[in-house]
């Protein structure tokens, strides 16, 4: 049997966990180095600001923003379009619920005894959300419609896709 010890073994998984999900733009920009080395400095720093133009390839939007979280594609009279959806994930706080009760057990001094009570036990309540932020549009393999979530400004906290 192969036992862990501690701190060690819990650095080298939080080592591997960091290695296996590093999606970063220098990552990506390494991957992709015969188009990104071919783009001119000006380019290179507007993908590291993470900012996508009209005309911009899938491998420059690649290298900006990592790989879509969704693919669409959509055949019309006129071509195929590809949209690549980018989504944010969150847990939404919805209150609590009651689980169940918990049994308590006291011992008593003055009686010398035990004394059992319950009582309620409440849970938070979390639920999953999605929310489109970026929808990038291509069309024979360049980006021709940038669609961005902006925040609603009358406080109500809602997106709207624009």
């Amino acid at each position: 049997m192969l036992v862990s010890s501690g701190p060690r073994f819990l650095f080298s998984l939080l080592v591997l966990l960091l290695l296996a999900g590093c999606n970063t733009f220098e990552r990506r920009a390494k991957e992709k180095s015969a188009v990104f080395s071919a783009l001119d400095p000006a380019t290179q720093a507007r993908l590291e600001a993470r900012q996508i133009e009209v005309g911009d390839t899938q491998d420059m939007v690649y290298i900006a923003l990592g790989a879509p979280d969704e693919k669409r594609d959509l055949v019309k009279p006129e071509g195929r379009t590809t949209t690549w959806v980018y989504s944010a994930y969150w847990q939404e706080y919805q209150g609590t619920r009651l689980v169940g009760y918990r049994r308590n057990v006291v011992y008593d001094a003055a009686s010398k005894s035990y004394r059992v009570y319950h009582e309620p036990d409440y849970q938070p309540v979390y639920a999953p959300r999605m929310e489109d932020r970026v929808r990038i549009t291509f069309q024979d393999g360049r980006v021709t419609v940038v669609e961005q979530a902006q925040r609603d400004d009358r406080g109500s906290g809602g997106a709207a896709i624009r």
